[in-house]
């Protein structure tokens, strides 16, 4: 099946809730329009209005709901419209998703998925392009993915509905239709905690994840330098193993995020590499990301996005060092 990212997840939500007929969407026109991207197109009338909803505009409710119903023996996929409106529901996540586990000494689990598109690249309104992966990465409890190829959409998908705690499974909508790839027509799964190395090599390490891992890729490649790429896929729990062994072995590392830069999930990553294999560096750890500003509209979002240009410098300058 040659599939894009937003056609891969369609698929994955067709075969969970083909597999179990206690797995159940819903969200704001998921049901009647099928999602603002067409993710969630021909549920409603594959499965029916009992299992396919439509919400309020409340992200509070609707992830309450998806906690709620997660307790009670159903595994809910809610879908926020875009990342950049799932802040209200934040209280929810932290308060209650990620610490029932923990508050009932593993009793109650909380078994249900968040999906929601984030990211940059579409020409979007304000609060539709955050980037907030590292606020979340930083919830105990809370795992948080996402993939950059159809394929892992579809198997990180089936692996998030199919994990006994929440989950929060952010896709990049930059390029929900502008790659593709053949995929499984049947239902496969893709571990999460499991970074993907996309290209060996020993002259440095290149990591990133989400639409930034398609320019990450090109920078490279335009350079023609022996790389070790990292694709993260999950922020949390991260592949810390995958990353220091890579790291060990070039003695030089370039990380890539469209996130503002203070406080970005970079930081954590050269806070791990500091920890565990300063010994090992050869240079600096460089960063390639955002601006410390809100996402901005229209054309001044090319100059904002880490295009391959300003990887490449990065590159560049990490190698000369």
């Amino acid at each position: 099946m040659n599939a894009t990212i937003i056609q891969a997840v369609n698929d994955a939500l067709h075969e969970e809730m083909d597999n179990d007929d206690q797995t159940i969407v819903f969200g704001q026109d998921v049901a009647e329009s099928g999602g603002v991207f067409r993710a969630t197109e021909d549920l409603k009338e594959t499965f029916g209005t009992e299992r396919v909803l439509d919400t309020p505009l409340s992200e509070i409710a609707i992830v309450g709901s998806a906690i709620g119903l997660a307790t009670h023996g159903f595994r809910p996929i809610a879908e926020i419209q875009f990342s950049g409106f799932l802040p209200p529901a934040f209280d929810q996540l932290v308060t209650n998703a990620s610490r029932i586990r923990w508050r009932t000494h593993g009793e109650l689990t909380v078994p249900m998925v968040v999906r929601t598109p984030y990211g940059a690249g579409v020409r979007a309104l304000e609060h539709h392009s955050e980037s907030l992966e590292a606020a979340y990465g930083h919830v105990p409890g809370l795992k948080v993915v996402i993939p950059s190829t159809p394929h892992d959409a579809k198997g990180m998908l089936i692996s998030a509905i199919r994990d006994p705690d929440p989950v929060l499974f952010m896709e990049p909508k930059h390029v929900y239709r502008s790659l593709r790839e053949e995929i499984p027509e049947k239902a496969y799964t893709e571990p999460l905690g499991e970074a993907a190395v996309r290209q060996e090599g020993d002259d440095l390490t290149v990591i990133s994840w989400g639409a930034m891992m398609h320019n990450t890729l090109e920078a490279v490649e335009n350079l023609s330098i022996n790389a070790d790429v990292i694709d993260l896929r999950t922020i949390s729990p991260l592949d810390r193993e995958t990353i220091l062994d890579s790291v060990k072995k070039t003695g030089r590392c370039v990380i890539v995020h469209e996130a503002a830069k203070t406080g970005g999930f970079g930081a954590e990553l050269m806070a791990t590499i500091n920890d565990d294999a300063l010994m090992y560096l050869e240079a600096p750890i460089s960063r390639v990301t955002g601006f410390d500003v809100p996402v901005p509209l229209l054309s001044m979002e090319d100059y904002y996005i880490p295009h391959p240009p300003r990887i490449e410098k990065a590159i560049e300058e990490t190698l000369a060092y």
